[in-house]
């Protein structure tokens, strides 16, 4: 089965899952946003073996610790959507921009599209695409538990914010109409800040939806 660890990350604490399939013990960090130590110490709580890193957005509070994993542990790097190559070719400016240490760029290994699935150990992913908030944005979905990653996209009574270069309000509000909330009720999702919440919670209660 699915287990999952989140880590908050950052002065923004920025909601990174440490994931891993219990059958094998093979686990992968999605969205490791920064505070590097943090998210290995919980590898070695969880004694999981980390093969893998997975992306949801290029926003720097979501990768600004990928370049270390990468070059330090060899992991492969997915996602996200190639649209956002854009802001990963950027992230020296976004460390200016929002106060970061400097880290360094990176390119993922594989870009992420609907056609993908991934996987992990015995679990396997299907990916959403989900522009709005980015161009580039993806959600990562596990069906058997019915559980979402949906980074900037969806929060707990709220949404993504757009005003961020090449963000669109409109795809944003499409992206969540016509991919997350035509899903079953039951479906709960990681958010990239702040609480979990479930579909039906969204559906029935976030002010920005109704």
């Amino acid at each position: 089965m699915l287990q999952y660890q989140i880590i908050p990350v950052t002065s923004y604490q920025q909601n990174c899952s440490l994931i891993w399939c219990d059958q094998t013990n093979e686990a992968a960090l999605i969205d490791p946003g920064g505070d590097i130590d943090l998210l290995l110490d919980a590898v070695v709580v969880n004694k999981v073996d980390l093969k893998k890193v997975w992306l949801t957005h290029g926003h720097l509070d979501h990768v600004g610790a990928t370049a270390e994993l990468k070059e330090r542990f060899n992991l492969p790097v997915t996602g996200p959507h190639i649209e956002d190559k854009f802001l990963l070719d950027a992230i020296p400016l976004q460390c200016e921009m929002f106060g970061f240490a400097k880290v360094k760029s990176f390119l993922p290994d594989y870009w992420l599209t609907e056609t993908t699935v991934l996987s992990l150990g015995a679990e396997k992913f299907s990916i959403l695409y989900t522009p709005g908030h980015t161009p580039g944005h993806i959600v990562i979905k596990h069906d058997a538990r019915k559980l979402l990653w949906v980074g900037d996209v969806l929060f707990h009574g709220s949404i993504g914010r757009t005003d961020f270069p090449r963000g669109n309000h409109e795809e944003l509000l499409a992206s969540i109409n016509n991919k997350l909330l035509i899903l079953d009720d039951e479906y709960r999702f990681i958010p990239g800040h702040g609480p979990e919440s479930t579909i039906g919670e969204e559906r029935a209660h976030n002010p920005f939806l109704i």
